[in-house]
C-alpha cells in the first residue's frame, strides 16, 4: 500500500533469559494514530524501542516509506525521521525551552565554540509556533506543568522533522483538559501526515484519538482492529487471553463500625484546608478529586512525610503523634506511594529483600546478624500469598512489571503488620489484567480486617471498589458519597464545586427556582 509509513515483520529480540519479542510485526500509516495496547510484558514498548534505535532486533525486517532501514541508534532513528517520547520525559530542568529542543545540535555563532543562542530561540519559536504553542523559547523548563513539558517534548521530537512519533503512555500524568490539549496537537499532527504510534493502558481513551488498535500478548502479534468499531470488552480479551470484565463492581462486603483511623481538622499551608474524615474497620475509603485537589498532600500529612501546620490524628480511638514515617508504620499505618518506583521499591535490590524491607529490624539476630533463612521465608511466604510474578525471590525488582512491583509493595507493608494502607494511585500504568489482580487483592485485605485508603483519578475505579467516597478541590473535603448514592456525575461536582457553583448562579439568574438549585 502507498500509504503505508513503517512496516515492521518477524521482529525478534531476547534479553538474558527473556524471549521479549516473537515474530512481533506492526504497521503504521501516513496521516494515522496507531494504539499499540498489552498487559505489562506484552512487548510493546520493547517492539518500540527497537523502531526508536534504542534495541537493536535480533531478527526480522523494517520497511521506512517502502525500503528497508538498519537502525544502528536513537541518533540513527532521528536522521530517517522516527522520534520516541517516553513514559519518563527527558528534559533538562535548569535549561531554558529552546536548549532542550535544540540540545546536541546548536546552531554557533561566528566563533565556533559560541552559540548562536538568538538563533536556537529562533528556530524553537518556529516550531512552537507550528504547533499553535503559546509557549516562550526562553523560559526554564522547571517553570512548566507536565502537560506543557510533554508539548515541548513532541516539539522536540518534530524539531528533527519526524514522520514518526511513538507515544509511550503520554497521558499518564494529566488532568483531563490537559488530555484534551494533547489531543488536539496529535490531531495536527494526523492533518500534516505525521505517523503516531499511542501506546497507553487507558483503554477509554483509544476510542477517542486511534484509527486503528494493535494488539500484542507474550511479545507475539495478537491483531489489529478498527478502533471505531471494535468493542473494548474485545480488546480487553484479545490483552489478556481470557474475558475480563472492567467495570463490573466490586465494593466489598459491609463494613465494621469501628473507627481505625481519624483525622480531625488538617491543615497544611493552601494544600490541606481543615480536612476532617474517619476510616472504618475493613473498608475502602475512597479519594476523589482533581489533580492537584489535596489528596496526596492528605496522604503524605497522615503518613508522616510532610509536616501539618495543625489537626490531630488517631489511631483505634488514641491520639497520635506522626512527625515522622516511622511514627505511622509505629502505628499500623503504610503508604503505597503513586511513584512506586521512586519512593516505594529499591529497584536495584531482589524481591525477598524488598519484602522485608520496612520491618529489617526482625530479621536481625543477635549481634545484628542478618537472618537469611527467615527472609527467604518471609519472601516466599508473600510471593505465593501475593501471586506475586517473578522468576525467583532473587530476581530483581526493577525486572518486574508494573502490577507484580505493586504487589511486592504490598507484600512489604504486610510483613510490618500494618492495619491501615494508604494506596496512591494504585493502578496507574498497570494493565488491564493485573489491575482486576489488584483489585481482588484490596478486597481480600478488608476481608481480612485490614482498612484502605484508595486515592484514584480513575473515577470508574472509585466507583468499583469503595464503600465511601470523599471528595476534595483545592485543599478542601466538598462531599462524602455513599457507594450506593455515588456517581461520576455527583463526584465531578463535588470536584469542580467553585466551577459549578458558578454555573449555577449564572443559570440562577434567569431562573426563579434558583433556591431549590443550589439546594
Amino acid at each position: 500500500m502507498d500509504d503505508v509509513l513503517v512496516l515492521m515483520e518477524g521482529i525478534d529480540k531476547s534479553f538474558p533469559g527473556v524471549h521479549a519479542l516473537d515474530k512481533a510485526q506492526f504497521e503504521l500509516r501516513v496521516g494515522e494514530v496507531h494504539a499499540l495496547v498489552g498487559e505489562n510484558g506484552a512487548g510493546k514498548s520493547t517492539l518500540m524501542k527497537v523502531l526508536a534505535g534504542v534495541y537493536s532486533k535480533d531478527a526480522g525486517r523494517i520497511l521506512l516509506n517502502g525500503k528497508e532501514v538498519e537502525i544502528h541508534g536513537p541518533r540513527a532513528a532521528q536522521l530517517l525521521g522516527i522520534s520516541m517520547i517516553h513514559q519518563e520525559l527527558n528534559l533538562m530542568p535548569h535549561l531554558t525551552l529552546a536548549q532542550n529542543v535544540f540540545i546536541g545540535r546548536e546552531p554557533r555563532g561566528k566563533l565556533p565554540f559560541l552559540l548562536d543562542q538568538n538563533r536556537i530561540n529562533a528556530d524553537t519559536r518556529a516550531v512552537f509556533d507550528a504547533m499553535h504553542l503559546a509557549l516562550d523559547p526562553r523560559t526554564k523548563t522547571s517553570e512548566l506543568t507536565i502537560a506543557k513539558q510533554q508539548m515541548v517534548e513532541i516539539a522536540k521530537a518534530l524539531s528533527f522533522n519526524s514522520q514518526v512519533l511513538i507515544m509511550d503512555e503520554p497521558t499518564a500524568a494529566l488532568t483531563e483538559a490537559e488530555i484534551a490539549e494533547l489531543f488536539h496537537i496529535i490531531r495536527q499532527l494526523k492533518d500534516k501526515g505525521v505517523g503516531v504510534v499511542y501506546i497507553s493502558h487507558r483503554l477509554e481513551e483509544l476510542k477517542q484519538i486511534a484509527d486503528r488498535i494493535t494488539v500484542m500478548r507474550d511479545g507475539r502479534y495478537v491483531g489489529t482492529e478498527d478502533a471505531a468499531s471494535v468493542p473494548i470488552e474485545r480488546v480487553i480479551s484479545m490483552m489478556v487471553g481470557r474475558t475480563i470484565y472492567e467495570s463490573a463492581p466490586e465494593v466489598p462486603e459491609r463494613t465494621h463500625e469501628e473507627v481505625v483511623l481519624e483525622a480531625r481538622n488538617l491543615n497544611r499551608g493552601n494544600v490541606i484546608r481543615d480536612v476532617s474524615f474517619k476510616l472504618n474497620k475493613g473498608e475502602i475509603l475512597g479519594f476523589a478529586g482533581l489533580m492537584g485537589a489535596g489528596r496526596t498532600e492528605v496522604a503524605r500529612a497522615v503518613f508522616g512525610a510532610d509536616p501539618l501546620d495543625s489537626g490531630e490524628v488517631y489511631v483505634k480511638g488514641q491520639k497520635v503523634a506522626i512527625r515522622q514515617p516511622n511514627d505511622a508504620v509505629a502505628n499500623g499505618i503504610g503508604y503505597l506511594s503513586e511513584d512506586r518506583k521512586r519512593y516505594g521499591l529499591a529497584l536495584g535490590l531482589d524481591v525477598q529483600a524488598n519484602v522485608v524491607l520496612a520491618a529489617f529490624k526482625k530479621f536481625l539476630g543477635r549481634a545484628g546478624v542478618v537472618n537469611d533463612g527467615k527472609i527467604r521465608e518471609t519472601g516466599k511466604r508473600y510471593v505465593e500469598a501475593l501471586s506475586i510474578k517473578t522468576p525467583s525471590l532473587q530476581q530483581k525488582v526493577k525486572n518486574l512489571s508494573g502490577g507484580n512491583q505493586q504487589k511486592v509493595v504490598v507484600g512489604k507493608w504486610l510483613t510490618a503488620d500494618t492495619d491501615i494502607l494508604i494506596f496512591d494511585e494504585p493502578t496507574r500504568g498497570i494493565d488491564v489484567g493485573a489491575k482486576s489482580e489488584i483489585y481482588h487483592l484490596l478486597n481480600q485485605l478488608t476481608q481480612q480486617g485490614k482498612s484502605i485508603i484508595m486515592i484514584s483519578s480513575e473515577l470508574p475505579e472509585i466507583l468499583r471498589m469503595s464503600h465511601r467516597i470523599v471528595v476534595m478541590c483545592e485543599g478542601r473535603i466538598t462531599g462524602e458519597l455513599t457507594a450506593a448514592e455515588a456517581t461520576q456525575e455527583k463526584i465531578m461536582t463535588y470536584a469542580t464545586q467553585r466551577k459549578v457553583l458558578v454555573t449555577v448562579d449564572d443559570k440562577a439568574h434567569n431562573n426563579s427556582t434558583a433556591n431549590e438549585v443550589r439546594a
